[in-house]
C-alpha cells in the first residue's frame, strides 16, 4: 500500500497559487510556511511589509515559492492593483484566503465611529471587495477556491468584542453567498472558524488570570490551540480533498462550540 503517494494525492497543493492576505499575523504566517511545504506558491498579503518579507525569505530559505505584496485592506485601490498585479505574475489566483482581520476589545458603549469603521472596513468590506475582485479571475478560469477565516465568535460572543464578532458574523453569510452564487463558475467557498488561539496578539489575554480561567472552562480540551493546529484544516480546504464542499464552516476551537467542559456528574470512571 503506497500511503504517501495516496496522500499526497489528498491533500498536496503543488502548483497552485494561494493568495494569503493577512501573512505577517501571528496565525498567517504559519499558514504561509505550512501550505508552502505542501507545494503552495505563496502570494504573501499584508500591510507590514518588513515580516512580509521575512516571511517570504524564510519560506524560500526552506525551498517553498513565495512573493511578497503590500495590500491595504482599507484601499480599493490598493486591492484592485495588488491582485493585477498577482496575476500579471502568476498568471493566476487558484485559492484566496482572508486571513486579515483586526480586533478592538471595547464595550458596546465605548465603540467609537472610528472604530466600528477601522474593524469593519477590514474584517468584512475589505473581504467582500477582495473575493469580488478575485473571484471575477476564478471565473474566467472556471475554477476557483476561497476560504475565508472567521472566529468563534461568528456563532459565541465574548464581552467587548461587538464589532469583530458581527464582522465576522457577517463573514461566515457571505461565504454561503458566495458558494451558491458562484458554484457555477466552479468556484467553491468554505470558511474556518479559530477557536481561541494564542498567538501574540492573544498573549495578554492569556496572561490575565480572569479571562484565561473563562476560556479555559469553556474550552473541552482546557488549553488555548496553537496557529500550527489550524494548519490542517486549511491545507484539506484548499487541496482537492474537500472538492465537494462548498458554504461550510469548520471549527477548529477545543471543543469549545461543543460545550466546553462538562459540569459534574456520576460516573464509575
Amino acid at each position: 500500500m503506497d500511503i504517501p503517494s495516496k496522500l499526497t494525492e489528498l491533500f498536496s497543493l503543488q502548483g497552485k497559487v494561494i493568495l494569503l492576505t493577512g501573512a505577517a499575523g501571528g496565525i498567517g504566517a504559519v499558514l504561509a510556511a505550512g501550505m508552502a511545504a505542501a507545494g503552495a506558491e505563496m502570494a504573501l498579503c499584508d500591510i507590514q511589509q518588513d515580516a512580509l518579507a521575512l516571511l517570504r525569505d524564510q519560506i524560500k530559505g526552506e525551498g517553498g515559492g513565495a512573493a511578497a505584496y503590500r495590500m491595504d485592506m482599507r484601499d480599493m485601490d490598493s486591492i484592485r492593483d495588488t491582485v493585477s498585479l498577482i496575476i500579471r505574475e502568476k498568471a493566476r489566483i487558484d485559492v484566496l484566503i482572508n486571513c486579515a482581520g483586526i480586533n478592538v476589545r471595547e464595550g458596546f458603549l465605548d465603540v467609537s465611529e472610528e472604530t466600528y469603521d477601522r474593524i469593519m472596513d477590514i474584517n468584512l468590506k475589505g473581504v467582500y471587495f477582495l473575493s469580488q475582485e478575485v473571484a471575477k479571475h476564478m471565473m474566467r478560469a472556471k475554477s476557483g477556491n476561497i476560504i475565508n477565516v472567521v472566529s468563534h465568535n461568528s456563532v459565541g460572543m465574548l464581552g467587548g468584542c461587538s464589532v469583530y464578532g458581527a464582522a465576522k458574523s457577517a463573514v461566515t453569510a457571505l461565504t454561503r453567498s458566495m458558494a451558491v452564487e458562484w458554484a457555477q463558475y466552479g468556484i467553491r467557498a468554505n470558511a474556518i472558524a479559530p477557536g481561541h488561539i494564542l498567538t501574540p496578539l492573544t498573549q495578554a489575554t492569556w496572561d490575565d488570570p480572569r479571562r484565561a480561567r473563562y476560556l479555559t472552562e469553556r474550552i473541552a480540551m482546557r488549553r488555548p490551540g496553537n496557529p500550527d493546529e489550524l494548519l490542517g484544516a486549511t491545507i484539506m480546504l484548499a487541496s482537492d480533498s474537500s472538492s465537494y464542499m462548498s458554504g461550510m464552516m469548520i471549527h477548529v476551537d477545543g471543543g469549545c462550540l461543543a460545550g466546553g467542559s462538562p459540569w459534574p456528574y456520576d460516573t464509575n470512571y
